[in-house]
């Protein structure tokens, strides 16, 4: 009985295990990555711009004009670096860009949680993707919590798909987090 059982399961266990090859998260060695990161001020608050590379991939694609939205997940910390001290936490959230795409219209729309829920609509697939991948004056903090002349670190991160195995798969295959699209935490020091 427990030959035949390993007979069944053995092929199953293969079958993910290739599909689930971590070339095919970063869709052909190309990682999704940060660039152009702008860290400024305005008269109240230090704004984060930025952009995300290789985040959108044809899979997303092809599930977004099935209906399935495409969520971004943005993580950023901000720290103040003190010398032969532990680093101080000033401020740390957590944020998202929706894509979604109406079928009836025939457009796209986006929602940016760091905009207070700000939708935008978009007749094309390339200004769409464009606006999914900029972080565009994100507020980080109140200047009022810097302290000039000091050195401090910010931290950001992306999860940009997670493919997740069907009935609950996920919780006995270790490796599913292969599948997942993501970027590395960036770090920008920088001296306010």
């Amino acid at each position: 009985m427990r030959r035949k059982l390993l007979f069944y399961v053995f092929p199953l266990l293969l079958i993910i295990l290739l599909h689930a090859s971590p070339v095919r998260a970063g869709q052909e060695g190309r990682d999704a990555y940060f660039s152009d990161l702008i860290i400024t001020t305005s008269k109240t608050h230090l704004l984060l711009f930025g952009l995300v590379n290789n985040g959108i991939n044809d899979e997303m694609l092809e599930g977004l004009h099935n209906g399935i939205p495409i969520h971004f997940t943005f993580w950023v910390e901000l720290n103040k670096v003190e010398k032969n001290w532990p680093d101080l936490l000033l401020a740390s959230m957590q944020f998202h860009h929706i894509l979604t795409y109406d079928t009836l219209q025939e457009n796209y729309r986006i929602e940016t949680s760091e905009r207070k829920q700000k939708s935008e609509f978009f007749p094309e697939l390339s200004e769409a993707v464009k606006a999914m991948n900029e972080i565009n004056g994100l507020l980080v903090v109140d200047l009022t919590q810097l302290i000039p002349e000091n050195s401090y670190q910010l931290r950001l991160k992306a999860m940009l798909y997670e493919n997740i195995l069907p009935m609950k798969l996920h919780h006995i295959v270790p490796f599913t987090s292969w599948w997942n699209v993501e970027t590395d935490w960036h770090t920008v020091e920088f001296t306010y």
